[in-house]
């Protein structure tokens, strides 16, 4: 476990030592910080890698398409009267 005493600067900006990064996982980019009662938490961001089926977005992406296509045509006939 490492154990720093930060200050806080000018804007509220926190500069966080390297070992403690090390210790945490931290690395150059965006982390997430939690407010909770007296303390706050910050997480390393690690974003999640997700397996989709692509058929199944192939078919999402087609079906919202063809109802903006349908939204469209109906904006047309009311316009035309």
């Amino acid at each position: 476990m490492v154990r720093v005493v930060l200050k806080v600067r000018n804007k509220g900006v926190l500069i966080l030592p390297k070992s403690l990064r090390e210790v945490a996982g931290i690395g150059e980019g965006e982390v997430a910080v939690e407010a909770r009662e007296g303390e706050i938490v910050i997480r390393p961001l690690k974003p999640r890698i997700v397996d989709i089926d692509h058929r199944i977005v192939e078919e999402i992406l087609g079906e919202e398409s063809r109802l903006e296509e349908e939204k469209f045509k109906r904006i047309l006939r009311g316009v035309r009267g």
